[in-house]
């Protein structure tokens, strides 16, 4: 089927990107339009991939998030399969490997992404910086847990950060030309100084209540 990759971009630019502006600040616009950044740019490494199908998979991966958190993974891949839009420029298949893509990203996922379009999405949604990360789980923390005061939320976010991020931790990585793996060793060295880690969580803290 033909397509053509600037005009799916603009599609997804003045259609989908907007959407992420009624998400919670660490998945907002900005979030999405780094994915599909960090998606593209892996893609130089794999040539077989289709970047009109992975632009659409890393678009739409978080869209699910106005269904809640939980289930969002889920949301997105129906989101993308019930968009008659997408049939434009996809076939059946397509739709349904773009639709596992965004539904494979999430770290927290029980399996492996089930493409190279999943892994590499989920690759290019893992930003490992340590204090984006701080900022956005605090960002969420705040807005879903807003009677929690400073200690409360430092505590909430230090669990969250070792199930996730520290030896053992649920996150994983699928791209090795990306620097994810080394940056999460920077931040596991962070994260285990815990002074340390408290003071990035104090300037971020003080940051979003100023």
């Amino acid at each position: 089927m033909m397509r053509d990759f600037e005009e799916i971009r603009d599609f997804v630019e003045r259609e989908i990107v907007p959407r992420y502006d009624g998400f919670d600040a660490g998945h907002g616009r900005d979030h999405v339009q780094t994915v599909i950044s960090q998606a593209l740019s892996l893609a130089q490494y794999y040539p077989v991939v289709d970047r009109c199908m992975l632009l659409v998979a890393a678009a739409y991966h978080d869209l699910g998030l106005a269904f809640g958190r939980e289930l969002h993974h889920i949301h997105s891949a129906r989101i993308v399969r019930e968009d008659e839009r997408l049939q434009q420029w996809f076939n059946e298949d397509e739709i349904n490997t773009i639709a596992d893509a965004a539904e494979d990203h999430r770290a927290s996922s029980d399996h492996e992404p089930r493409t190279i379009y999943g892994r590499i999405v989920a690759e290019a949604d893992r930003i490992i910086d340590g204090e984006t990360i701080v900022r956005r789980a605090l960002q969420y923390g705040i807005k879903h847990e807003p009677g929690l005061d400073r200690e409360g939320q430092y505590r909430r976010l230090m669990e969250h950060m070792r199930e996730k991020y520290d030896y053992g931790g649920y996150l994983q990585l699928w791209i090795p030309e990306s620097d994810n793996a080394k940056q999460l060793e920077a931040f596991r060295q962070t994260l285990a100084n815990e002074e340390a880690f408290r003071r990035l969580f104090d300037t971020i803290y003080d940051c979003l209540h100023t």
